[in-house]
């Protein structure tokens, strides 16, 4: 799968962790910054990830912050993107499975590297249902249509 990931300074080591972890499960990894630890500002990183999510240059996102707030508010920003905040991989699994969650946003100072790891795969290999979910997408997306 070809995966965008991004991460402002606060996520620095955490996206760099997931992006070896992707990388070693043979996962096409697109880098789109940060590339070190000096303070950044993370609409910088996260809107051209999910702007490649958008165009279908990569399948899904990763985004990474402090929080995973405010990557998941820029990646919402960008047509096309549902991006969720997840601090479980119950909420990982049900923002693929209900909402077709396309970008996922995860918090290094609120998740270890091993439950993020953990939230990353439930993510990747999670199907969107459909059925039912699918008319809540749509509708989602006639909000934004201009």
């Amino acid at each position: 799968m070809k995966i965008a990931i991004a991460s402002d300074h606060a996520g620095f080591e955490l996206k760099e962790h997931l992006r070896q972890y992707l990388s070693a499960k043979n996962h096409q990894v697109i880098d789109f910054g940060t590339y070190s630890i000096d303070s950044t500002d993370y609409p910088d990183y996260a809107f051209p990830a999910s702007e490649a999510v958008a165009k279908g240059n990569v399948e899904l996102g990763i985004l990474v912050c402090g929080t995973g707030t405010g990557m998941s508010i820029t990646a919402n920003k960008v047509q096309g993107v549902r991006a969720a905040s997840c601090t479980s991989i119950e909420m990982a699994e049900l923002a693929r499975s209900h909402n077709n969650a396309n970008v996922l946003a995860v918090g290094s100072r609120l998740i270890s590297k091993q439950t993020a790891e953990e939230i990353v795969q439930k993510f990747i290999e999670t199907d969107f249902e459909g059925g039912r979910h699918s008319r809540r997408v749509e509708k989602i997306h006639t909000l934004t249509r201009g």
